[in-house]
């Protein structure tokens, strides 16, 4: 009797590494309301709406997103003020987009972002963030454009 107690124990224990494991993944992944919508960073490529993928050369880019030292020129600024149980998310949208970041760019994708320090770009964005990086809030950005470039009839 003793040995079963002793096994119902570990399995409860097991059982509550694992759900507790579970709900601490489950954390909220960088997102942006863009009026009654928002744009999210997907948790599984397949799942996602829109595709980008990064790259170093400007001539490939499709979509250009400059990294602003000032949030008064940022279109979009992200910056870490509370603690992570404050962050609530998006919360209730009426729709949300998914956007997922390449992890193996195809040969053609749709959207190629090419983040710059300088020069012309589509959107302008700060970001002082320990849990959102450069690329992710690029990727919201032009997410929340739907890739749109301002700058198409420009000459680069």
């Amino acid at each position: 009797m003793l040995r079963f107690k002793v096994l119902v124990m570990i399995t409860l224990a097991v059982t509550a590494a694992v759900v507790g494991k579970i709900e601490l993944s489950s954390a909220a992944r960088p997102c942006i309301v863009v009026g009654a919508d928002a744009v999210e960073i997907g948790s599984t490529p397949f799942h996602a709406d829109l595709h980008v993928d990064f790259t170093d050369d400007p001539a490939l880019a499709t979509v250009r997103v400059a990294l602003t030292d000032s949030p008064e020129t940022a279109d979009l600024v992200i910056v870490d003020d509370g603690t992570v149980a404050d962050d609530k998310g998006c919360g209730a949208a009426a729709a949300t987009e998914f956007v997922a970041l390449a992890a193996n760019p195809a040969q053609n994708p749709p959207l190629r972002i090419y983040l710059t320090a300088d020069g012309p770009a589509d959107y302008r964005i700060f970001v002082r963030s320990t849990r959102v990086t450069a690329r992710q809030a690029a990727a919201l950005i032009v997410g929340a454009h739907g890739g749109r470039s301002h700058l198409a009839d420009a000459q680069f």
